[in-house]
């Protein structure tokens, strides 16, 4: 019997929660900035708000942060419900910050009226002045003692469009010598005329996200608030505004995020790539985006267990992206259908098989399925075998192709090099072999053990296939902490192309849907460039961890 999970220390103070009976069910939110595409650390937040409501019972909404209308754009909002749905959730309520735009004005308002905000003409520069330092307090706005008359009419010229951007500020009155300096008059509506995707030029005022995170979990009654730790600070303040405003106490908790090495996830960064086309895009495979892994052939199944192995601390730390290709191998081996492609042909000719031959090989799709399904392979006089499988000169054992030396094709026979013919330049152009007709797979009546097994594809029924193998986008662990520019530690090698290589027919069906193993090469999916005109398969992953190897090598 399986040891039973510890809970996480959200899991604890949610269980205790429920116990005590202040909740009898609760509620989270996914709250995403559309401003960009998610990428792994959203992965991780949207696992643990989701699988929260599921394990205890309630719901999660999808809430956009649409509060800064010069970054966000309906795309990105889009995007972002795809990869909530891919990765198996469904949400109780698409929400926009911008649907609580009057209600948080009138919030606004009401502080006013409590003498708890002011209208601040300061601009941006004297204000960071003015905040005085953690060991020093700051000063008083000299437009902090205006009356709260002056102060409603001032703010309701702010959203009439009377005012330029940037000339006027309301700002909530707190303490300028407060210890938290986020608590020392913190702005909470800021003047920005520009065109907002949900509510057009209705508004030209936008609160800050202070004064629409936590009033948008009070209005939905969100019980538990989930961050990363960057928004401790805020919590004080999130807080202050819910007691002040005296309405649904939603109270906010913190975990660490979980970057992976081998990659940033800065929007700012990730921008940077796309725009000076470094990548394709913002799914470009080679991206930590949630698009970019799923062009890249990475599964909804492998990431969840990913964000599920991780786990959630009160630490921030950085995780081996091993371990996700570890997760992602372990799932891709049980549905990976098998297939046989090669990369780089030698031809290989077998001398003692008819000319006109074609038989019908049988072998397994996936031997992890226990409905194991068979797929027919042709097979004839001559066939394709991986160049690097055979060698003239082989040390002692080699267990592959080599003059005099035999081995197994997959699913076939039994062959036995004899010639190795080559061109003008020495390059080798065709293996002469003979075939053991006894030797066929699954009703071999020869007594010849072989521990060589190659894989194959027969010339004439090949089809030509282009393959995309990515690798990691940087070559070093955090190129973020490094001396420079991030983006000189690019791999240059994180993209080879293979314009031909030449698969076994059963790849002319492929389907976006399916991912395929390509025999003794790794896991492999249909990218979306596939047309009429020529199939593409990206590689998701190698079949074992290459990298680490190569590490030491280096």
């Amino acid at each position: 019997m399986s040891e039973e999970k510890s809970l996480n220390f959200l899991e604890e103070i949610i269980e205790e929660d429920l116990k005590s009976g202040k909740y009898t069910s609760i509620a989270t939110r996914f709250p995403p900035e559309p401003n960009g595409y998610l990428h792994m650390g959203h992965a991780s937040s949207i696992c643990l708000n989701f699988g929260l409501s599921k394990k205890f019972g309630g719901f999660t909404n999808l809430r956009f942060d649409d509060t800064n209308p010069t970054t966000e754009e309906t795309e990105y909002v889009e995007s972002i419900k795809e990869d909530v749905r891919w990765l198996g959730f469904e949400w109780k309520n698409e929400l926009y910050a911008s649907d609580y735009f009057d209600t948080l004005y009138a919030y606004a308002v009401k502080m006013i009226r409590l003498g708890l905000a002011y209208v601040d003409d300061s601009t941006s520069e004297e204000m960071a002045t003015m905040k005085g330092t953690p060991t020093e307090a700051g000063k008083d706005s000299p437009f902090r003692t205006r009356s709260i008359e002056e102060n409603i009419d001032l703010f309701e010229r702010m959203k009439n469009g009377e005012f330029p951007d940037g000339s006027h500020t309301l700002r909530a009155k707190i303490d300028m010598a407060h210890t938290n300096m986020l608590m020392r008059d913190p702005v909470l509506y800021r003047i920005k005329h520009a065109h907002h995707h949900r509510t057009g030029d209705k508004w030209c005022i936008y609160p800050m996200y202070d004064m629409a995170h936590g009033q948008s979990d009070s209005i939905e009654q969100i019980t538990h608030s989930i961050c990363t730790l960057e928004f401790v600070p805020h919590r004080e303040l999130y807080d202050w505004l819910i007691e002040k405003l005296e309405i649904y106490p939603s109270h906010q908790y913190e975990f660490a995020r979980r970057n992976i090495n081998y990659t940033v996830m800065s929007k700012r960064k990730l921008l940077q790539l796309v725009n000076e086309k470094h990548v394709e895009g913002w799914d470009d495979p080679r991206m930590p985006t949630i698009s970019g892994v799923r062009r890249r052939g990475y599964t909804p199944e492998s990431i969840r267990d990913f964000c599920d192995r991780i786990g959630v601390a009160k630490r921030e730390n950085i995780v081996d992206i091993g371990l996700l290709e570890f997760c992602v191998r372990e799932h891709l081996n049980k549905i990976a259908l098998r297939r046989m492609v090669v990369f780089d042909p030698v031809k290989v000719v077998l001398t003692n098989y008819d000319e006109d031959k074609v038989e019908l090989m049988h072998s397994e799709n996936n031997p992890e399925d226990p409905n194991i399904t068979h797929r027919e392979i042709p097979f004839s006089r001559e066939l394709y075998i991986e160049r690097e499988d055979f060698m003239e000169n082989p040390p002692k054992k080699y267990f592959r192709l080599a003059p005099g030396q035999m081995v197994r094709l997959k699913s076939a026979y039994i062959i036995r090099c004899d010639e190795v013919v080559k061109d003008a330049e020495g390059k080798i152009t065709e293996l002469r072999c003979t075939y053991l007709p006894e030797s066929k797979s699954g009703n071999d009546t020869s007594t010849i053990k072989v521990k060589g097994t190659l894989h194959w594809v027969s010339v004439s029924h090949a089809v030509t296939v282009e393959v995309r193998l990515y690798d990691r986008l940087f070559q070093v662990e955090d190129p973020s902490s490094e001396e420079g520019d991030f983006k000189d530690y690019i791999n240059k090698d994180s993209l080879q192309v293979v314009k031909s290589a030449y698969a076994e027919p059963a790849l002319k069906t492929a389907k976006f849907d399916e991912r395929y193993q390509f025999i003794r090469k790794g896991y492999f999916c249909l990218d979306k460039d596939s047309s009429e005109d020529g199939v593409v398969f990206n590689r998701t992953v190698t079949l074992k961890d290459t990298w680490a190897k190569e590490q030491q090598k280096a």
